[in-house]
């Protein structure tokens, strides 16, 4: 059997997260400034002394301490004297930095095709109409077997699908104009702020944040979030793209000893602010069966009240730091909070939530049979690392070190939907060379001075038609009529 995890201590009792009830999930929630992050970090721990991988979130840039030894802080050398830590000593973990812009850790990416159009859609902010076109746009590249990698991809097949809406209408819907128009628009606002980095190859393999070291020690792997969570709607949407895609491709587990990956899901706020039903229903729906593929999913948050109740109801393991009742929400979210522990006599759970002090949390595990423990009023373990930041010269060296260092670095650009687009349209407007420069006087006689009246009149329409010609000479039907309709009025070009 897997050891267990001691979190956290009280005078009477000792807190432990069972390995095999890890997978059950969990919530950390508490006020800015409680302790939450070195929570996170106590916990990221134990699991990978377990052997556990574990992937989280860096929002502040706290927790990349983790790849450091610890030691020199006076107030966790008084918490380990405190809670009479006999066993503790200082120790490193090993780590991997991740970044979406490739800057402080390895890039990640992910391609149009693998975000698909639903997660995408909420990233781009469209309502259903617009969600409906980005769809069918998907479907028309996946029938045509034309990749969508990057924005690029996504906006020239945007373009396409507009001008020729008349051609796929029958089959896909219709595409109009303002809706392919406002998604063009979402789709620049989203390159503005930095989005285009997510996209394109090489896409990140789900194998790599599933790893251990030469010790057994479960790799963490850290995403740095500071930049990212700046643009709230890319941070969250690429979490759960990550969620989505360990739910499809990780395969039925059952009940382990230990988790096969933790995840931590920071500022969970983010993910369900402003969801549609449709998504919050896949967010509960993998929540709920990811279990079974021997993932566990941990919630970050600052008011448990940030999370549906479908969801708030499967997060079994507990910790709960201060809250502050300053507002009537304030003071509804401490009395949920105080209802969801199993009841001890000797907790006032409602008056302690606002008691606590920093480093200190009422708790609640599972038990071996999934059951929750009766909540414990304790402090939180010092973790064995680094509590705080690295420096730049201590980041480089771990990225270096770390074993996918060189195959994310460098960007691939292959053939996809945007190239061979591109290649049509080059090739038709050599078509469009090669079908002008016609003697319109000439063909209607009008090379003689006594039919220049009748020649101007008809260069006049020649011209406008072949200016309404050129004019949708970018779309199928256009190429239609120019090598159609006047090549076999005006014939060839000899």
């Amino acid at each position: 059997m897997t050891e267990p995890i001691l979190i956290a201590k009280n005078k009477d009792t000792s807190s432990y997260l069972l390995p095999k009830m890890a997978n059950r999930h969990g919530l950390i929630a508490g006020a800015t400034g409680t302790g939450k992050t070195v929570t996170l970090q106590t916990l990221a721990e134990g699991f990978s002394k377990l052997g556990v991988p574990v992937f989280m979130a860096d929002v502040k840039g706290d927790l990349s301490g983790l790849s450091q030894l610890g030691g020199g802080n006076a107030k966790v050398e008084a918490r380990v004297e405190q809670l009479a830590l006999t066993a503790f000593s200082y120790a490193t973990c090993p780590v991997t930095f991740w970044d979406v812009f490739g800057t402080k850790g390895h890039p990640v990416r992910t391609t149009i095709a693998e975000m698909g159009p639903l997660l995408l859609a909420r990233l781009l902010n469209l309502n259903e109409v617009q969600g409906g076109v980005l769809n069918a746009v998907f479907k028309i590249a996946d029938d045509k077997g034309w990749l969508l990698l990057d924005l690029k991809d996504l906006r020239a097949m945007m373009q396409h699908a507009a001008e020729n809406a008349q051609t796929y209408m029958t089959q896909y819907g219709s595409i109009s104009a303002a809706s392919v128009g406002a998604i063009q628009r979402a789709l620049l606002e989203l390159e503005t702020q930095g989005a285009g980095a997510l996209f394109g190859e090489p896409a990140l393999n789900l194998d790599d944040l599933i790893q251990t070291d030469a010790q057994g020690h479960g790799v963490i792997n850290i995403l740095a979030s500071d930049q990212l969570s700046n643009s709230p709607r890319i941070y969250a949407t690429l979490l759960l793209w990550l969620l989505s895609e360990l739910f499809e491709k990780m395969p039925e587990a059952g009940d382990l000893d230990k988790p096969k990956l933790v995840f931590f899901f920071d500022e969970a706020h983010l993910l369900f602010s402003d969801a549609p039903q449709a998504l919050l229903e896949k967010i509960e729906q993998v929540v709920r069966l990811i279990r079974s593929k021997g993932v566990g999913i941990y919630f970050v948050s600052q008011n448990p009240l940030d999370i549906p109740d479908v969801v708030l109801g499967q997060l079994g393991n507990r910790v709960q730091h201060a809250l502050r009742a300053f507002t009537p929400r304030d003071q509804k979210a401490v009395k949920s909070a105080a209802e969801t522990f199993r009841n001890n006599p000797k907790v006032d759970v409602a008056t302690a939530i606002t008691e606590l002090g920093v480093g200190e949390a009422l708790v609640s595990f599972l038990d071996e049979k999934g059951i929750p423990s009766s909540v414990e009023r304790t402090f939180i373990c010092p973790p064995a690392s680094r509590i705080g930041p690295v420096t730049d010269s201590e980041r480089g060296a771990c990225i270096q070190a770390s074993n996918v260092f060189g195959f994310y670095e460098k960007a691939v650009d292959r053939e996809s939907a945007y190239e061979i687009l591109k290649d049509r349209a080059e090739q038709t407007a050599t078509e469009a060379k090669a079908d002008g420069g016609f003697d319109w006087g000439g063909m209607f006689g009008g090379g003689t001075s006594g039919n220049k009246t009748s020649a101007r009149r008809s260069d006049g329409v020649l011209e406008a038609i072949a200016k309404s010609a050129a004019r949708t000479i970018g779309s199928e039907l256009g190429r239609q009529i120019i090598r159609g309709v006047l090549g076999n009025i005006l014939g060839r070009r000899k």
